[in-house]
């Protein structure tokens, strides 16, 4: 079934787990695009593994411990995908003086002082959040951040204009916007669902962060690539965790 296999492209771009072959002898037949949709979801449910590594691990050692441990869990699942993003934009956007120059930089798979920097940073917010939640609001707050900062990315794909013609850049220019805004819909329900209470500090953090980023990389580049969307979903992530903590301290 069509839903069913650009789920399972969808797991198998964000994450490392593995798919299987989803081509059925027809190579040709798979659209990136087509999966980006079922993104919020995939987000979930890594943000579902994370909650429950940090859960799991929350009445054996200290709170700092379980979500260093939990936030490393997320990086494995997703080979570090989206921070690979944010730590090639912040080289580019730090150091290259022109536009031919950053993007220069973004195909450069060597890391610099400005993506050090911007990787630590946002891990050690993300640990440091998730280390001062309870137990009952942690575990609902985790997924919903994961779904809507998927979705964050989702909106500003249809939002915002494409820059350069890398995979991101090719598959969004691609999209069903139908179909995106559903996806996007889904995840921001989903975090609704989750977080009723929590739900609109969040969305506000993680608009903001979107928000941030897309004039950021309009102003450096032209518009948006793949390494910029992945630098959106973990601002909007991490946006949406510090708003919860901040809501429950």
């Amino acid at each position: 079934m069509q839903p069913i296999r650009d789920l399972r492209v969808a797991v198998g771009f964000l994450t490392r787990i593995p798919v299987g072959d989803v081509s059925n002898g027809a190579p040709d037949s798979v659209r990136l695009a087509d999966a980006v949709p079922w993104f919020p979801l995939v987000g979930a449910g890594i943000g579902l593994a994370q909650a429950g590594i940090w859960r799991g691990s929350f009445e054996l050692v200290s709170p700092l411990v379980a979500a260093a441990l939990a936030v490393a869990a997320a990086l494995l699942i997703t080979g570090a995908f989206h921070h690979d993003g944010l730590a090639d934009i912040a080289d580019a956007f730090g150091g290259g003086w022109t536009v031919e120059q950053r993007f220069e930089i973004l195909k450069d798979s060597r890391l610099g002082t400005y993506g050090t920097s911007a990787l630590t940073i946002a891990i050690l917010i993300e640990v440091a959040t998730v280390a001062s939640f309870d137990a009952t609001t942690g575990f609902r707050a985790i997924i919903a951040a994961h779904a809507l900062g998927r979705s964050a990315a989702l909106v500003a794909m249809l939002v915002a204009p494409v820059a350069g013609y890398g995979l991101g850049a090719s598959y969004t220019r691609d999209l069903s916007t139908p179909r995106v805004v559903v996806g996007a819909a889904v995840g921001i329900g989903l975090t609704a669902w989750l977080s009723p209470v929590l739900f609109v500090w969040p969305l506000i953090a993680a608009v903001t962060a979107t928000c941030a980023v897309v004039l950021l990389a309009v102003r450096k580049i032209g518009g948006v690539t793949g390494d910029v969307l992945g630098a959106i979903t973990v601002c909007a992530t991490i946006g949406s965790l510090v708003a919860t903590a901040a809501t429950i301290s």
